[in-house]
């Protein structure tokens, strides 16, 4: 069975940086897609930024001059960097994924989330 892993949540000031790690783990044949979200309190689940096997990425336009995706191919991780937080940056963040194991077809799967919080 597939896990996603998230990593590096926290709480940091405003204008500070942080970097997600979401690790991929199970026998994995292919991962066609891998993509952070947010949901803050009160608000609905949004996409952020999102990697493709084909070699795209795209970022919410929220975040696209600050934040950045990238693909590990080697460790099946994705990163989410983030620069110059904000307090609306405050959310939960998942990871999601749609991969396929041995034997099995393509699945969409979701992290346990990790919290980010921007003191201002």
């Amino acid at each position: 069975q597939v896990q996603l892993v998230e990593s590096g949540g926290g709480l940091v000031e405003s204008g500070g940086s942080l970097r997600l790690s979401c690790a991929a783990s199970g026998s994995i044949v292919g991962i066609n897609d891998m993509a952070w979200y947010r949901q803050a309190p009160g608000k609905q689940r949004e996409r952020v930024a999102r990697w493709h096997s084909g070699g795209t990425t795209n970022l919410a336009d929220s975040v696209k001059d600050r934040f950045s995706i990238n693909m590990d191919n080697a460790r099946n991780t994705v990163y989410l960097q983030m620069n110059s937080l904000k307090p609306d940056d405050t959310a939960v963040y998942y990871c999601n994924a749609n991969i396929r194991e041995v034997n099995r077809s393509w699945q969409n799967y979701w992290g346990q989330g990790t919290q980010v919080t921007v003191s201002s």
